[in-house]
This record gives C-alpha cells, structure tokens and sequence, in this order.
C-alpha cells in the first residue's frame, strides 16, 4: 500500500516511522528543517525507555512533486488547515484512494467529505502520543488501540487499512459507531489538552496533582454533560477514570497544545474545549471551565509574541 502522510509532526512521524515497516510512505510538511532532516540523516524515533531507532524515509515539503499514486492519506495536520490538506489529499491519491483524519476535535471528517464525499473519506482514533524534539526527531510517549470507521457504510478499503495497519504493529480495529469514537477522544482532548498548556506540564502531572484533578473533573463533566445532550454515547463508562488512565499511559508526553503554546503556535482549542462551549451553549447546558479554559489558551495565543521567558 501507498501512504501518504500529510502533517508530519509528532504524531505524523510517528505513524509514518511505523507504517513504514510494511507499506510505502512518504511524509509531507511545511516544516522544511524537519523535512530536511529526514531526508539528510533519517528521522529518529525515541521510546519513553530512551531508545532510538532511525527510519529512512522520502519527505517533501512541495505535494505537488508527488503523482497521485497513492492508496492512502493520513491526515495529521492541525484541525484549522484539514481544508487544505483534504485538497492536498485529492491531488495525491488515486481515483480509488481514501483519505483518514486521526487529527484532534471535531468537524475533520466533514472537510474531507466536502473535498472527497462519503465514499472516500475516514475517520479514526488513535492512543498513541508523541512529543517533537527537534528536527528529525520525535519522542513517541505513549501508545494503545487505533480505531478507524468510514464516514458512510459505502467507505472503500477499511479493512484493507486496518490489515495495513496491523502488518506495521499497530493494533488497529475497525468501528462502525464514528461518532462514539470521536467524542471519547475529544472528552479526553478536554480533560488534558488546555490544562497541561496552561500549567505547562507534562500528562502524568495532571493525574497525580489533586489540584489539576479538581479543574479536570469539571472540564470532562461538562463535556460528558454535552455530548448527554447531543445523545452521544461514550465507549467507556467513567470518562474521568479514562482521562486520568491516558495521562498515566502517556505520562511523559507533552500534550499537542502544550507543544503549541511553548512555541507560539496557534492551538487547536476551537475544535476542542471552545467546540464544548459552543454547544453547551445551544444546548442550555452550562460549560464555565471550559469557557475558562478556551480564554486562557486564546490569550496565550494572541500575547505570544509578549511573553517574558
């Protein structure tokens, strides 16, 4: 299988290194120091345990050197640029190609649907978590299951992914409740993302310091509450106990928004808690942590450029 992977940060390398054991990948960023590096002197993958293992791999930074030969896209980028990347994907793939979000938040899948339909567009969850270190170099902190569903019962090719997947020792399964998935993550995105940003702590704090677990409960509490609202059904019974077992899992790593914030980057807090406010709020259903939370992360946002170090 021909995969491209589009948005090779953290967790794009990561899955490229390890799909690349099996399937033909090719990485594509913006990120040119990162790009550069790969392709000068490999991309380094280092476990929690400190092992390093270097993955020869072809990256690019221009998609369109690239002929639409490919099976697959995986789509990692941040949530505000999926428009792009789903157009980027298009152009990439074979006419009979399909195109995967394992990205953050919501309204993923719905972009690619706009650029590619139901019939061609995927959405998934993965546990695995990672940490950039520097070009050419990512810290893979965490892992667990992959969960991949199609946008409509006519997706093309699920199985065949997951078998891919599989092959490169990704334990991968496939779900026809999308839905479940993508707010079981995202409950999860609520109780960690913002709160480590803020703090600027690493995952396994937040689940060992009572003080961080009274701002995490509040902020799954309210999300649970909405997605209650919405008659979404979560695919755990104790959303908090989920939360606190993922920062266990991934103790080490630095949550994306974390990463986000330390370099001045703009933050996937829209699709995740500011998306609990939006529909708290057309639900009736009150969400003042979260509220709280996505004020904090857009003032960070907006004063990045002002901060003393």
């Amino acid at each position: 299988m021909r995969i491209v992977i589009i948005g090779a940060g953290a967790m794009g390398s990561i899955f490229g290194a390890m799909l690349s054991s099996a399937s033909d990948v090719v990485l594509v960023d913006l990120l040119k120091n990162h790009i550069n590096a790969i392709t000068e002197t490999g991309l380094t993958i280092e476990g929690t345990d400190g092992s390093r293992r270097i993955f020869r791999l072809h990256g690019t930074t221009d998609p369109a050197t690239l002929a639409p030969t490919f099976d697959l896209a995986v789509i990692f980028t941040k949530s505000f640029d999926t428009p792009k990347a789903a157009i980027t994907a298009k152009s990439l793939l074979k006419p009979t190609g399909v195109a995967l979000t394992l990205q953050n938040g919501l309204g993923n899948l719905d972009d690619i649907i706009r650029v590619l339909g139901t019939e061609r567009a995927l959405v998934g969850v993965t546990s695995h978590g990672g940490t950039m270190i520097g070009p050419g170099h990512v810290r893979h902190a965490g892992e667990g299951p992959t969960y991949i569903a199609g946008a409509s019962p006519d997706t093309r090719g699920i199985q065949a992914i997951v078998s891919a997947f599989r092959t490169a020792g990704i334990d991968t399964d496939r779900t026809d409740a999308p839905d479940t998935l993508i707010w079981g993550k995202l409950v999860i995105n609520v109780g960690i993302n913002a709160l480590a940003a803020i703090l600027r702590v690493p995952n396994g704090i937040l689940a060992t310091t009572p003080s961080c677990e009274i701002l995490m409960a509040e902020a799954v509490n309210e999300a649970v509450a909405v997605a209650r609202g919405l008659n979404i059904t979560l695919p755990y019974d104790d959303p908090l106990a989920q939360v606190k077992a993922v920062c266990r899992k991934t103790a080490q790593n630095r949550a994306s928004m974390l990463q986000d914030v330390l370099r001045g980057a703009r933050t996937e807090v829209g699709v995740i808690n500011r998306t609990i406010v939006d529909k708290g709020a057309a639900l009736g259903v009150p969400t003042p942590c979260n509220r709280f939370l996505s004020e904090i992360i857009e003032a960070l946002e907006v004063t990045a450029t002002h901060r003393i170090e």
